[in-house]
């Protein structure tokens, strides 16, 4: 019985939690992190100020946390996209479209690109981006090189670069550009790569 009621508190600190990130990042999309502040974050996700503070340390810890989950969304569905059965250069293209597809989530580009780096810093939100989107280029890159279908190139810079390539797409779709046309050119660039 005691094992029970352990589960249901845990259950009820996970709810609780989500409830936070939601509403922060529905904040933090209309308003911007500055202009959000933490009671606001409570009210909205109808928690007490205990509960916040019982799972993030301050708003930049919540922020943090925002950024995380929408950069570990973005590489699930670049991965869902890009099964390991898919050729390197092939897989290269998918993930780049399943990525800006991912970024067109509402606020997350501004989230990500835009307010990240202004709050975080851009050392921190590239070790988030290592984890998440840049981890799967790079291992995408890695793959099609092993395999002899790409000029091998330092990873690094390579996965630096081009993952700021799509980064910049994925902001001019964001402002109204066309995806279309930031595909067209981002299957440029990686094709570009070929022997």
């Amino acid at each position: 019985m005691q094992e029970k009621s352990r589960r249901t508190n845990k259950q009820r600190s996970e709810a609780t939690r989500t409830a936070l990130l939601e509403a922060a990042r529905e904040l933090f999309v209309e308003k911007g992190y500055a202009a959000t502040g933490t009671p606001e974050i409570v009210a909205r996700a109808q928690v007490t100020r205990g509960a916040l503070y019982h799972h993030f340390d301050d708003k930049a810890a919540i922020f943090t946390a925002v950024i995380e989950q929408e950069a570990k969304a973005t590489a699930e569905a670049i991965e869902a996209a890009t099964p390991p059965s898919l050729p390197p250069p092939e897989a290269l293209i998918t993930g780049g479209k399943a990525y800006l597809q991912a970024m067109q989530k509402k606020g997350r580009a501004r989230l990500v690109l835009v307010e990240g780096p202004t709050v975080l810093g851009r050392e921190r939100l590239e070790e988030i981006d290592a984890q998440n989107g840049n981890r799967t280029l790079a291992e995408g890159l890695q793959a099609a090189m092993d395999a002899g279908l790409i000029k091998k190139l330092p990873l690094g810079p390579l996965t630096a670069q081009l993952g700021a390539a799509f980064d910049r797409a994925a902001l001019a779709v964001e402002s109204g550009g066309s995806i279309d046309e930031q595909i067209e050119v981002l299957e440029a660039l990686i094709t570009g790569l070929r022997e």
